[in-house]
């Protein structure tokens, strides 16, 4: 088996793949890259059984297909040196996955192992499918990830959950402190359906997509979903479980509606929190006629914070603490001039919506907890 390609399109492809192999591995064939030659087409794959990465490259001057798992780490190191030159694979099974890298003047040697170790890629069966913009799916990842939860009890919580109907896509997102709902009515599946999709393979998914242009095929049964776009294809595992109501949490009378501009909004939040506590991160809301007063303390150090901001208000006047880390998070991946948070009582969630936002397919919706002020 031996090939030509260039260091720099094997570099990009490996360093693509290469997000999904763990630091420590269970299996020690995790830790290769599986490279499968056939004809003038090289496959790249990378697993850690719960997420595969795929991607093809092109290459020169190809001779007998074949396949072999060249350990990761030290092939990645090596192409990140080279400047962009055509690199030459010789691989010699019979010799026990001997090979050898020729690029410009140097030669390098490792030992490979026997592709057959390499964990098979899941087949999907008796799947259902449909296919998105890539933007709208970069969207969906990028404005619902970040409310992904981390307790390892609740799996569940740490996906991002994807419903598919012939109206619509949902994706929501909750920690039990913050939600979000994140919904495009430009994208539609013929089937009802819904499942979970880890953290690690959105992450991938989000890196990639950015630079992507065109469709997504994504298709999905019960255990599994692919993903396949450009050169790359991806197939995740997807969590098992039944995903809260999430509906039933989101507020639907809020009397007190106030609108502001969001990037004095989000400055100020930004400034006010540095003198809040650093457990509880919470600042006060002070609304009143058309005026919002920020307010953070800290009395262990005491350090304290407060500035006004002119906002339109319809309402009671009233105050409400919030934790100022969930706030700018939300704050960040809103994109319009205005934003809108929408009230009933300080004990009780608020919203925090998009105000005149340039896409009208585009419903978001993210629900912040309050935190009990300290009187």
């Amino acid at each position: 088996m031996k090939f030509i390609v260039s260091s720099t399109s094997l570099l990009k492809q490996l360093q693509a793949v290469g997000g999904v192999i763990n630091s420590s591995n269970t299996l020690p064939i995790l830790d290769n890259f599986l490279f499968e030659l056939e004809k003038d087409v090289l496959t790249i794959s990378a697993s850690d059984l719960e997420t595969t990465m795929i991607a093809k490259v092109a290459v020169d001057k190809a001779e007998k297909n074949g396949s072999v798992a060249i350990p990761a780490k030290i092939l990645l190191d090596t192409l990140k040196t080279f400047s962009d030159i055509p690199i030459t694979f010789t691989v010699d099974i019979k010799a026990g996955y001997s090979i050898e890298i020729s690029a410009g003047e140097g030669k390098y040697k490792l030992n490979g192992h026997n592709a057959d170790e390499f964990p098979k890629t899941p087949s999907l069966e008796s799947s259902s499918s449909l296919e998105v913009d890539t933007q709208v799916i970069a969207d969906a990842i990028n404005k619902t990830i970040f409310a992904t939860g981390n307790d390892e009890l609740r799996p569940v919580m740490s996906g991002v959950f994807c419903q598919l109907s012939p109206e619509n896509l949902t994706f929501v997102a909750t920690d039990a402190h913050k939600l979000v709902r994140y919904r495009r009515t430009d994208a539609k599946s013929d089937e009802v359906a819904s499942f979970i999709l880890p953290k690690k393979p959105l992450n991938q998914l989000k890196n990639l997509l950015t630079h992507e242009q065109g469709k997504v095929k994504i298709e999905y049964n019960n255990t599994n979903a692919f993903f396949a776009f450009g050169n790359y294809f991806l197939i995740s595992r997807l969590i098992d479980g039944k995903y809260p109501n999430y509906d039933a949490v989101i507020p639907t009378d809020n009397p007190n509606k106030l609108t502001i501009e969001r990037i004095p909004f989000l400055n100020s939040i930004k400034r006010v929190s540095i003198f809040s506590n650093q457990s509880t991160h919470q600042v006060r809301f002070k609304i009143s006629g058309k005026e919002l007063s920020l307010s953070a303390e800290d009395l262990d150090f005491a350090n304290e914070a407060k500035e006004r901001l002119t906002c339109q208000y319809e309402g009671e006047d009233m105050e409400i603490g919030f934790n100022s880390k969930f706030v700018l998070e939300m704050l960040n991946i809103i994109d319009t001039d205005e934003v809108c948070i929408e009230m009933s009582a300080p004990n009780r969630a608020g919203l925090l919506l998009p105000v005149n936002g340039d896409n009208k397919s585009e419903d978001l919706l993210m629900l912040v907890m309050p935190v009990m002020l300290n009187t």
